[in-house]
């Protein structure tokens, strides 16, 4: 082996519960090459890391050679950046705990990291997104999934001391509310998701009021966002519900922790037109006074569809190197 060659790549993967997307990355956050693979057609974890190691070391083969890579960096549903594993994902084939980043390091010879998806997104925004240059600011993704965060304290992720600090969408808003998939009821997420987007319209129908959504089975955010551009007021009102809600909680939050930014990342950000203002008025009424017109609240400029993978490459850069080849 060539211990002259620096290395100027490494992997970012994205585990999600239907696709798995890897890709190789340079410095400067652009991907080189990617390709994915359906997750859910490995229930078994162990033919799973398997598999994406032979596809991770054949891409890797194709673009400048297995010398080039430093090390690997992965988002993955409740992913522990302090104990590299997936602990007790909901949504995932593999239940308990998972250590994916050992597995996957064992047949790479390389480092891993691996975070949740909020961590890794956060982390993906302070390196090449819009907290580029911020010290304290939150990241909040709002999906189908659900909502996670993470929070960055003088320039460093506060993870807790367990591994699981920002929780956001978990917790309680209305304590006999809806039903959470994480067990409990009331939760956040199912209020301001895309999953708490579509049972608002189904709630607003039940309870008599006329939409053209009404016969729509797949309630996704485009087709409710398809309804508010036809003047559906269903359609329009539940985005509006949606971002009293999250404006109401992203105010606490910034009560507490008093960030410079707060940045909203993820699907649900496409659609943001139909409640980014009743959000920010929600949160500049609710907000400590002291904090009031300080926190800017924005869209992360980078591309959802790459996002992930950008933010697990930003990740990897941060884990002590590592070889077996050494």
């Amino acid at each position: 082996m060539n211990n002259n060659i620096i290395k100027r790549h490494v992997v970012g993967v994205d585990v999600s519960t239907d696709l798995t997307t890897y890709a190789i990355v340079d410095v400067q956050g652009v991907i080189l090459a990617k390709e994915s693979f359906p997750t859910s057609d490995y229930p078994n974890v162990n033919e799973y890391v398997s598999v994406l190691s032979e596809k991770i070391l054949m891409l890797v083969e194709s673009n400048g050679g297995y010398e080039s890579v430093r090390s690997v960096g992965i988002s993955a549903p409740s992913g522990n950046f302090l104990t590299g594993s997936m602990e007790n994902a909901a949504n995932m084939p593999w239940k308990g705990h998972v250590p994916l980043a050992a597995m996957l390091r064992d047949r790479l010879g390389l480092a891993v990291a691996l975070g949740n998806d909020a961590h890794v997104t956060a982390v993906g925004e302070k390196v090449f997104g819009a907290a580029r240059g911020l010290s304290n600011f939150v990241v909040v993704t709002i999906s189908h999934g659900g909502l996670g965060s993470c929070v960055f304290i003088d320039g460093h992720p506060h993870l807790g001391s367990e591994g699981f600090a920002g929780e956001f969408g978990h917790i309680c808003i209305n304590e006999n509310g809806r039903q959470c998939s994480c067990g409990r009821r009331g939760c956040l997420e199912e209020y301001a998701s895309a999953r708490g987007l579509a049972k608002t319209v189904r709630e607003l129908i039940r309870n008599g009021r006329t939409s053209i959504l009404q016969d729509t089975e797949d309630l996704t955010p485009q087709a409710i966002a398809d309804a508010c551009e036809k003047g559906d007021e269903v359609a329009i009102e539940a985005f509006q519900t949606t971002g009293r809600i999250l404006g109401n909680a992203l105010a606490t939050y910034a009560s507490l922790v008093d960030p410079e930014s707060i940045i909203l990342t993820g699907g649900m950000t496409v659609y943001s037109k139909w409640m980014l203002d009743v959000m920010k008025g929600t949160f500049e009424a609710n907000i400590f006074q002291n904090l009031k017109g300080k926190v800017k609240i924005v869209n992360s400029p980078l591309n959802n569809n790459e996002r992930d993978v950008v933010g697990a490459s930003a990740l990897a850069w941060e884990v002590k190197e590592y070889s077996l080849f050494k």
